[in-house]
């Protein structure tokens, strides 16, 4: 990061703290959706990129979408896919709020989203010898509605990796979501250290919530009700707390 480029201190310091919004990624089964609607949360993502084990067809996250409730937004990722397969997949899934995950220049992204809202990812590298701008970054696809700030690793993300959220620049004039080894156990200080560095910030939970295989493993695109559950509740807890003790969001800057 460089944070000699950071924006003066963000107006968020001394406003009321907002509730952060939710988004389950990598749904591919009927009770998994329905688990996110009933933990309560805003949005659900659907990975269309062939090479995620958590794929799923545009058809499939047709079908899958048409669960939601209205006011529950669905979220379609990809990775370096065509304009055009952005396109088709929209028309299968009105209202889907787009994810690009993969190389995409702002351009490409502006291109294949159309009128349409959508996220861009910043892959943030593990190894904090690794620059990386994301006051630049953000610079140059202004025209994303929110950033989304993941891990650097292999396969576009859902590793599980959480890289140092101090690296973040102290004020990033965006809207973020905080994504890359999210957990029940670490989302609530996520949200403590990050949301004073942003515009408004929003979580984004993948591997985090997925079923234990027997062996210990986690089963890729098999989420767990309970960890959703878990989740949720481990977010409310920061939104409270920061209602309660508006200074934690000055002490952990």
């Amino acid at each position: 990061m460089t944070p000699h480029a950071a924006h003066p201190a963000h107006p968020a310091h001394n406003a009321p703290p907002l509730r952060t919004r939710i988004k389950i990624c990598g749904l591919t089964r009927e009770q998994d959706v329905d688990a996110a609607v009933e933990a309560g949360a805003d949005a659900v993502g659907f990975v269309l990129f062939d090479k995620s084990p958590r794929f799923v067809s545009p058809q499939r996250a047709a079908v899958l979408a048409r669960r939601l409730p209205p006011f529950l937004t669905p979220v379609l990722l990809f990775v370096n896919a065509s304009a055009q397969a952005v396109r088709a997949a929209c028309d299968l899934v009105p209202g889907a709020m787009l994810q690009f995950h993969g190389d995409e220049t702002p351009q490409q992204c502006r291109e294949a989203a159309g009128e349409r809202a959508y996220m861009r990812a910043a892959r943030i590298p593990l190894d904090e010898a690794t620059p990386f701008d994301l006051l630049e970054f953000a610079r140059l696809h202004s025209h994303a509605n929110a950033l989304l700030l993941d891990a650097h690793v292999d396969g576009y993300g859902g590793g599980g990796k959480a890289f140092n959220w101090s690296r973040l620049p102290t004020s990033v004039d965006a809207h973020l979501v905080l994504s890359g080894g999210l957990r029940p156990a670490n989302v609530t200080d996520g949200i403590v250290q990050v949301r004073p560095r942003c515009r408004t910030l929003a979580v984004d939970v993948s591997s985090g919530v997925e079923a234990d295989a027997t062996s210990g493993a986690l089963l890729k695109g098999i989420k767990d009700a309970g960890k959703i559950q878990q989740f949720v509740a481990a977010v409310r807890a920061a939104d409270a707390l920061l209602a309660r003790s508006p200074n934690a969001l000055l002490s952990s800057t």
